[in-house]
């Protein structure tokens, strides 16, 4: 949540309240005084935009250099014997869906923006426009974990919990950059914004001076917060009461402090306060009786006010602030319920809890051209994986049946004692009952044409094996060789890639997750060429080949807008596996799932501008044989599964903007010799790992009715109603299909020239 216009109103006009610090010698005196070590308790959503700090962030994200600019954040810190603590949003709580609406629908704009500047200009668009890469803060918790520092994910407002954390732990501050931390009882509060990581030097936003100034109790600062406006109660609806605050303050009072517009609402709102206020320790409840409220504003600000109370300080009953039950209880094993929130809240897993929990699942905004006709929606293309993993979540545990009456049947034949098999009945009788009316889960999925007025209501798709359907309880608890194959088979089905399980081993984890997600993708998205492919593939092989230094340093020649997409599609593609991976019990280390280990976007986009200027394989795979000889490997397994399924894949080298050269060059680093041998053609080296055929009908692969196109995906109008971009309606393009070898060979290309290598930092 944020108070509209409070920080700016204690710079601007109490610059007395803002006061500069030096974090290591607060951290001395805490220690000195409280015999502990000092802990600084972080919000992680805040952070975002401060530690990506990358040159590049509109091609998918430079991922290597993203985890090193975090781990040299935290070594400051730690160098100075301050502790961390990191939180992060875990939820969207539903009084606070609309205020996100708004967020999204604002970033759109800016999105829209920057695929108008990349296609006019073929470059990356100025600071104003900058964007997060898509999933930074799915992935950044990953990130802190693995560089062994403490993150919580929340499971309610995550300003709640910090507060709550920092007050019950007695942390020596919060470093976040939030007005509402001024409201909170609980620590002090700096800013990340402020800081000077070198230093350790920022600035405390002291809600003691704050209330000194103005004149106001710190009891009546949730109040306050509420009338200027915040997350849950917003401007608009207190504007009367404002409007009168501000005719009195006009009328009576002389500009004694001179304040910019804002500020004097806050001077205002502070004087209507004081003027109900009869005594200084007076609470915010009875001077909330006082004001000219209508029954339903007047809940809706005891709401705010009690979104501030901390553990332990509810001294004025407003509001009743218990969760109501979740939708989806009676369909969960207690077991998986418990074993969901601990994943959660250690920021373990992804996804699973709000479905489960809350039955809601969202996504921000990914930077995607809504004026491409070609490209699919993330939203859309990874649907029928979402909809296998909310199968699997909330119809796994229909796997019990087979075991149930299969006991029910021995104990007829007197195998089991009476008193068993009554036992036995009424467990099958509350799992029939429990499981016949599953509801769809609520999506907020921000895509081209989606306008966010109500959510899609997606219904779970059952996840079918050779043995059957799997039982969530086994995949979570099950011990033993048997249990980890079926947890393999359950992640690749979820993507209908069930032939690779026989590959865990002979790749590394990371390739062989990537290798799922770009046969996932191509069977997706008709649109998808094999030089796509290609740029895929080759740069999840040659990332290990660089150093951060050297993947910042690659230069492009242009920015192509639909290899932006292709990126943040990708990267999006990676949070889906990771959801997948924790629904069906962690086969696959989490660590092998994160981008850093197999996408760069400065990386993809040189090989997606090699790939579709007809580059030989060798220059595309950085004359490294053994990533030439993957390369092959990989790409025949994915062309083999995607022919089972009807998918062809097409050559469709496309052009770049007017403005690139015909024959531009793009210049990349390589921690391997490169020659000018004869390239390797994607025909060679067949079979060199003795992958098993397995023939499969071609079939709508969710097990749902919905209409499927001839490679058997389903119209993605069927999908989602609320996707109304009238660009998007003309399906029937289809890409030619190839008549035996390339129409496009790939041609022997001289070396493009390229700097000495820079020294690994």
């Amino acid at each position: 949540m944020g108070v509209k216009g409070l920080q700016s109103f204690m710079e601007r006009c109490c610059p007395e309240a803002c006061v500069t610090v030096n974090l290591r010698e607060m951290a001395r005196r805490h220690a000195a005084q409280t015999q502990q070590d000092p802990t600084l308790v972080v919000d992680g959503m805040a952070c975002l935009c401060h530690w990506y700090s990358c040159e590049d962030w509109v091609c998918g994200g430079q991922w290597k250099e993203y985890v090193d600019v975090l781990k040299s954040w935290v070594d400051a810190f730690t160098s100075a014997g301050i502790q961390l603590v990191f939180f992060f949003d875990g939820v969207v709580e539903q009084r606070k869906r609309q205020e996100w609406i708004k967020r999204r629908r604002r970033v759109n704009g800016d999105v829209s923006k920057i695929f108008r500047h990349i296609k006019e200009h073929g470059e990356k668009p100025h600071k104003e426009l900058f964007c997060l890469p898509s999933a930074l803060a799915t992935f950044t918790p990953f990130a802190l974990r693995f560089l062994g520092q403490p993150v919580f994910c929340s499971v309610r407002e995550a300003d709640y919990e910090i507060a709550s954390y920092a007050r019950q732990y007695g942390s020596m501050g919060i470093l976040g950059q939030d007005s509402d931390f001024i409201i909170y009882d609980s620590v002090p509060y700096f800013s990340v914004a402020k800081l000077r990581i070198n230093s350790l030097t920022t600035v405390m936003y002291d809600r003691e001076r704050l209330c000194r100034t103005i004149g106001l109790p710190v009891t009546l600062l949730p109040l306050l917060a509420c009338l200027l406006g915040n997350d849950v109660v917003s401007e608009e609806q207190m504007q009367s009461i404002r409007n009168n605050a501000m005719a009195t303050y006009r009328k009576n009072c002389s500009a004694s402090r001179p304040c910019a517009p804002q500020g004097q609402m806050v001077v205002a709102l502070t004087q209507l306060l004081r003027s109900l206020s009869t005594r200084e320790e007076e609470d915010a409840g009875s001077v909330l009786q006082s004001l000219n409220l209508t029954a339903s504003q007047r809940d809706l600000v005891q709401q705010g006010i009690f979104s501030y109370l901390l553990p332990g300080q509810n001294d004025f009953k407003l509001f009743d602030g218990s969760e109501t039950p979740s939708a989806f209880e009676k369909h969960i094993n207690p077991e998986i319920l418990k074993a969901c929130r601990q994943k959660h809240v250690a920021a373990e897993g992804f996804m699973v809890y709000n479905v489960v929990c809350a039955g809601v699942t969202e996504c921000s905004n990914s930077l995607e051209d809504e004026e491409d006709t070609e490209l699919l929606p993330q939203a859309v293309v990874y649907k029928p994986c979402r909809q296998h993993i909310y199968g699997l979540l909330l119809l796994g545990q229909d796997g019990v049946f087979t075991t149930w009456i299969y006991l029910i049947y021995l104990s007829g034949s007197g195998y089991i004692r009476m008193e068993w098999s009554r036992k036995l009945v009424v467990h099958l009788a509350y799992f029939i009952a429990n499981t016949s009316d599953v509801p769809a889960v609520k999506e907020w999925f921000v895509y081209p044409g989606n306008p966010l007025k109500e959510p899609d209501m997606v219904h779970p798709v059952t996840v079918n094996l050779p043995c059957g359907r799997p039982c969530l309880e086994q995949l979570w608890f099950g011990n033993g060789p048997e249990v980890f194959a079926l947890r393999l088979a359950t992640f690749f089905s979820i993507f209908d890639c069930s032939e690779y399980t026989e590959l865990y081993g002979a790749i590394e984890n990371s390739l062989l997750a990537a290798l799922c997600l770009v046969t996932y993708i191509v069977q997706q998205v008709e649109a998808l060429s094999e030089e796509d492919v290609d740029a895929y593939l080759s740069q999840a092989l040659c990332l290990k080949l660089y150093s951060p230094q050297q993947l910042q340093n690659i230069e492009l020649p242009a920015l192509s807008s639909r290899a932006v997409q292709l990126g943040s599609l990708f990267v999006r593609g990676l949070s889906h596996l990771l959801g997948a991976n924790t629904a069906s019990g962690g086969p696959l280390p989490s660590d092998a799932l994160m981008p850093w280990h197999s996408f760069d976007g400065r990386l993809f986009h040189s090989k997606y501008l090699l790939a579709h200027s007809g580059k030989e394989n060798s220059e595309l795979l950085d004359n490294n044989m053994s990533c030439i000889s993957l390369f092959l490997q990989m790409k025949e397994k994915l062309l083999e599964t995607c022919k089972k399924r009807g998918r062809i894949l097409q050559t469709r080298p496309r052009a770049t903007q007017q403005h690139l050269k015909a024959t531009a060059t793009v210049f990349s680093l390589s921690a391997g010799e490169r020659g000018r041998g004869r390239g390797v053609t994607s025909g060679g080296h067949r079979g060199r790992w003795g992958w098993r055929e397995r023939g499969e009908d071609r079939r709508d692969r969710s097990g749902s009715d919905r209409p499927c196109d001839r490679a058997g995906n389903q119209d993605f109008r069927s999908f989602y109603p609320n996707y109304q971009n009238a660009q998007h309606q003309d399906m029937s393009w289809r890409p030619r299909l190839s008549r035996g070898p390339s129409r496009h060979p790939r041609r022997r290309y001289h070396l493009a020239p390229r700097w000495p290598q820079p020294p690994a930092p």
